[in-house]
């Protein structure tokens, strides 16, 4: 069949011309909604605070006198509680007295968890930590446990800056200082120790567990079908900012982690200095058979034990 041509030359006819003006449509609209559906829930599906009205120190499972509560102003006048955890062996009648510690030399880890829960649900790995010897600070983002707020990149961000300026005030120079992040808490971690690199204020180290090279590649990762570049808002692009780390590195990822492809965290750790500006040289540990919520405590008790030695 012929189909005669149109005034305007074209060999379409208009039924079809129709149809797919429809098929178009009925394709087009749906993924619209998914689009702005993903665009305006998008921070509710990357944070997920637990939220209580208190977390008691009880929880940590520590000695009496070794966990204290604390509260730590923000520049927005934001209070934010954590805990302090003394290494094993220090005690303390309160936390005045427990932050008085924090400049006896000591190294000290601070701690910046994961995007879901509170302080509480890392008990255990705190515990393993002090058992080396060194203090331990965990401030709860904004918006989790009992701190008010909402959380964001660059409130995160912020946060952990004030955080940092408020342990100097305590005596706690950068280099007694290890900064451990796990998953989103990483990309926090790595802004943090990059702006005190550019500072002139190495760290003495910084641990990541499970990593990604930026938000916006996790994403894509797991919504190839999104214009992921144009709709993240928060988006973590800890790729940019690994280079100016100078400090000692490590990062410990699990091969069969499906929340963060393993291949995300390599990309970061290519994309950081080879050798901190002491000479010790990035370390990567990739563990056989683990998932992004199962990686064991030694490895990253290992890895701390590690960067203690070399701060010596």
């Amino acid at each position: 069949m012929i189909v005669p041509e149109s005034p305007g030359g074209s060999t379409v006819a208009p039924w079809f011309r129709a149809w797919l003006r429809r098929v178009f449509l009925f394709l087009l609209v749906p993924y619209l909604a998914l689009v702005l559906m993903f665009a305006w829930l998008q921070r509710s599906m990357m944070y997920f605070p637990t939220r209580v009205a208190t977390v008691p120190t009880a929880e940590c499972g520590l000695a009496p006198g070794q966990v204290h509560e604390i509260e730590v102003p923000m520049a927005d006048d934001l209070m934010l509680h954590g805990w302090l955890a003394l290494a094993d062996g220090q005690a303390a009648g309160d936390s005045v007295e427990g932050l008085e510690r924090l400049s006896e030399g000591r190294t000290l880890l601070l701690y910046f968890p994961g995007n879901a829960g509170h302080r509480g649900y890392r008990a255990d790995a705190i515990a393993g930590l002090t058992n080396l010897g060194l203090d331990v600070v965990l401030v709860d983002y904004r918006g989790y446990a009992e701190n008010s707020g909402k959380p964001t990149e660059a409130s995160l961000h912020a946060d952990a800056r004030d955080t940092h300026a408020w342990l100097m005030a305590r005596g706690v120079a950068a280099d007694r200082l290890i900064l451990f992040g796990e998953s989103l808490g990483c990309a926090v971690a790595v802004r943090l120790a990059a702006d005190l690199c550019r500072g002139g204020e190495s760290p003495a180290g910084l641990l990541l567990r499970s990593p990604f090279s930026s938000m916006t590649d996790t994403g894509r990762h797991h919504y190839p079908w999104l214009p992921v570049s144009w709709l993240l808002v928060d988006r973590y692009e800890s790729i940019d900012h690994i280079g100016d780390v100078t400090c000692p590195l490590t990062i410990v990822h699990g091969a069969e982690d499906q929340l963060i492809p393993v291949g995300l965290s390599r990309k970061l750790f290519a994309a950081a200095p080879s050798q901190s500006a002491t000479g010790v040289e990035r370390r990567f540990v990739e563990l056989p058979g683990i998932g992004h919520n199962a990686i064991p405590h030694p490895p990253i008790v290992g890895a701390v034990r590690s960067l203690m030695v070399e701060r010596e």
